[in-house]
């Protein structure tokens, strides 16, 4: 969102509540947060079960819906456990392996009954899930081993009844087909419930009980009690409840959770909060704002459940791809039995089905796409990138141009004084304390700036004086006794009002900062211009980094903003930027994004969230900058929880690993079940090679667990935005830059 460009002094409208509140640095899109209608949907205030609990069910992964991991894992153990009896007593394996068969009266139902049970207990999250398929038409992995395990189980009991004559003892194969499948899907549902677990840690950040002060005492309440307008202790190592403004005391505060910045963040009196971040050092008392499902962190928690929900291009594919695979399998299969039995092998014709059946099976094509995604989710949230709309994330790897809004993304946000000059005879830090006195008592953003600067300040922060008879004028300025002086700071209406003249040495270093687009404030003392300050919007020292980092990969920087051409231009300038739209209405912001994807660009409009909601949807990738209540808005697809703009690095980075590891995949997926289809029909036969269906099965599950592993490896991407985009400088860090007009 842009700073409206005044052209009244820095008191105009004083205090200026809504003024501050936009351009407060770190909080400056929370104002909204207890306005319920941003938030679509009431996040509970109990903490979600975590997903590292194996009893959690998956609602919204296709054939795993309704299950539990637990459930796979169970029975896993238990059909692994029947399994070993199967397999020593089958006469296949005992000739193979060269051992006697171990006899004594009904060894010979030990496969039978067991392999029935492992059918039946094992195999029916297999045959309910082939069930659906077949009945929804939507044919897939889940029918392609209900089929093999079915064919397997029906051709055994036909063997060890002696029907037919034939030699179809498949319990063994059937066992350890069963019980593969399940430890495969076991290890799927883990991994897919540790990649979800981001959602959980969120939840798991709030505290249980709040201390709520009630007439000067504490009572331990649950949070879920906590209303707006409580206050509640937060005390020293403790996690904040609900979102709120600190009423008394000041603390550092880790916010790690919701900027992904590692250093605490001081918070002083009148500062606001969020849920689930710890006072690291000091006690405070706090108002709460926003509980429950209005609060920061439940806006997180909808979105990342929102990203693991929501699909994706490449999921589609993936879904195609399955499709194919069964049609292809099914057709193989039958061409299989066709040939096998006109070539007098029926026997071998029952047994080359079935293996192609097992051979076909595209559970790792299931797991390729999902599995890149939901780790890709989890490393995006750790890193602060969240993700509402995982095609964003696809999205992102062929951007052209990313759209940097101005104010509160590649600048603070926040005024500060950029420039100090002081008239002959009077010293910076005489002059930084006789304006902070006066304008010590005064609340505008400016007058903050102006204090802050003096405290920092080696010789203003000793001189304490105190002002008296502070009054604000409207328009102009403020006036205060200061050691016996007459001090004001004002602008230019100030100056016309009492007909002061700018001492010549004074202006050739005003008339630079007002040609940069800098908010000049003369200070006056007994009628005297004594000196002057500039203050401004200060650009992030991160942006140089990100600039700069984008343009050698390749990708275009351009700037939006309200403000002024020569403001505008001034900051495209410092840091380089391709190109810079100025004056701009929020309304017309989105034609901007138009103008650009008109020229065949695809655009990532980066902005606060605010004013920028049409441009934001309009891109092909919307990524607001900042934490607070838009983390929960519907216009952009992805919120960068820290106010660093190189967190867009991050994306491209991710964006980039995460559709290799997808087309990485899909190929090895795909192309094993394509290259072993043809060998389990028996195509080499004629050579003497086979391939077994419990070998088959063995392969299966080995493509499934590389799939697997091969998603794994995205966890070892790096994100942090200070590795992607180094910054330069330290001086960079030090060193105010011109970057907007100041509100004066």
């Amino acid at each position: 969102m842009s700073t409206p460009h005044h052209s009244g002094d820095h008191h105009g409208d004083h205090p200026a509540p809504e003024i501050d509140h936009t351009h407060h640095p770190d909080h400056a899109r929370h104002e909204h947060h207890a306005d319920a209608d941003t938030h679509s949907q009431a996040m509970p205030h109990d903490h979600p079960h975590s997903a590292l609990d194996e009893d959690h069910h998956v609602h919204g992964h296709g054939e795993h819906a309704g299950h539990s991991t637990a459930m796979f894992r169970d029975r896993f153990w238990w059909s692994l456990f029947l399994s070993i009896p199967v397999v020593i007593f089958s006469p296949m394996v005992a000739h193979l392996l060269g051992y006697h068969l171990p006899a004594f009266p009904g060894s010979i139902w030990i496969p039978p009954v067991l392999g029935t049970i492992i059918f039946v207990y094992g195999g029916t999250p297999f045959l309910k899930g082939g069930w659906k398929e077949l009945k929804s038409r939507q044919p897939g992995m889940m029918l392609l081993i209900a089929m093999a395990i079915t064919v397997a189980f029906v051709a055994s009991w036909v063997t060890t009844l002696g029907l037919g004559g034939f030699e179809l003892d498949f319990w063994w194969e059937l066992a350890l087909l069963v019980t593969i499948m399940l430890l495969g899907h076991w290890l799927e549902m883990r991994a897919l419930g540790a990649a979800s677990s981001a959602l959980d840690a969120l939840a798991a950040l709030l505290p249980d009980e709040a201390e709520k002060v009630i007439d000067g005492t504490t009572r331990t309440v649950a949070i879920s009690e906590l209303v707006v307008d409580d206050v509640v202790l937060v005390r020293a190592g403790a996690r904040v409840p609900a979102d709120g403004t600190i009423l008394d005391g000041a603390a550092e505060f880790d916010e790690a959770m919701i900027t992904g910045e590692s250093r605490p963040v001081f918070r002083d009196t009148g500062d606001k909060v969020v849920a689930g971040t710890v006072a690291t050092d000091n006690t405070v008392r706090i108002r709460v704002e926003a509980t429950g499902g209005d609060t920061a962190l439940a806006g997180i928690q909808r979105m990342v459940a929102d990203a693991q929900e929501s699909s994706s291009r490449a999921q589609a594919l993936a879904d195609r791809a399955a499709a194919l695979l069964f049609w292809f399998a099914l057709i193989s299969a039958l061409i299989t039995a066709v040939v096998w039995t006109i070539i007098g092998s029926p026997d071998d014709a029952v047994v080359r089905t079935v293996t192609v059946l097992v051979i076909a099976c595209p559970h790792a094509l299931g797991l390729a796409i999902p599995l890149v995604i939901a780790i890709s989710s989890e490393r995006a949230a750790k890193a602060g990138v969240l993700i509402k709309d995982r095609m964003t994330l696809e999205r992102m790897r062929t951007i052209d141009v990313v759209l940097f809004d101005k104010t509160g993304t590649l600048t603070e946000g926040a005024h500060a004084v950029t420039g100090v000059a002081a008239a002959v005879g009077v010293t910076e830090g005489e002059l930084l304390a006789l304006a902070a006195a006066a304008e010590a008592d005064s609340e505008h953003p400016v007058a903050r700036a102006i204090v802050e600067a003096a405290a920092a300040h080696p010789e203003a922060s000793r001189r304490r004086i105190r002002a008296t008879g502070f009054s604000a004028a409207s328009g102009r300025g403020v006036r205060a006794t200061v050691d016996g002086a007459e001090i004001l700071v004002g602008g230019p209406n100030m100056l016309r009002e009492f007909n002061l003249t700018i001492p010549a040495e004074l202006t050739d270093t005003t008339s630079a900062w007002t040609g940069r687009g800098a908010g000049v404030l003369h200070i006056v003392r007994d009628g005297q211009i004594i000196g002057a300050v500039a203050v401004e919007d200060k650009i992030r020292p991160e942006s140089h980094a990100a600039v700069k980092a984008l343009q050698d990969r390749g990708v275009k920087v351009a700037m939006i903003t309200g403000d002024a051409q020569q403001v505008a231009h001034a900051v495209g300038q410092v840091l380089g930027i391709d190109e810079v739209f100025a004056e701009v209405l929020p309304q017309d912001k989105d034609t901007k994004v138009t103008q650009l994807q008109d020229r065949g660009l695809s655009v990532a409009m980066v902005g606060d969230g605010v004013n920028d909601a049409p441009a934001l949807t309009r891109a092909e990738v919307g990524i607001a900058i900042g934490a607070g209540t838009d983390v929960a808005m519907e216009s952009a697809g992805v919120v960068l929880a820290s106010d660093d703009p190189r967190a867009v690095l991050s994306m491209i980075e991710l964006s980039q690993a995460s559709y290799r590891k997808m087309i990485q995949n899909l190929i090895w997926a795909s192309g094993y079940n394509i290259l072993a289809v043809p060998l389990a029909a028996g195509v080499l036969a004629s050579i003497g090679f086979v391939l077994s269906p419990a070998v088959g099965a063995i392969l299966m599950s080995a493509s499934t667990i590389v799939v697997a592993l091969n998603a794994q490896l995205l966890r070892r991407i790096d994100l942090d935005p200070a590795h992607l985009a180094p910054t330069e400088s330290k001086e960079e860090h030090t060193t105010p830059t011109p970057a907007s007009t100041a509100v004066h």
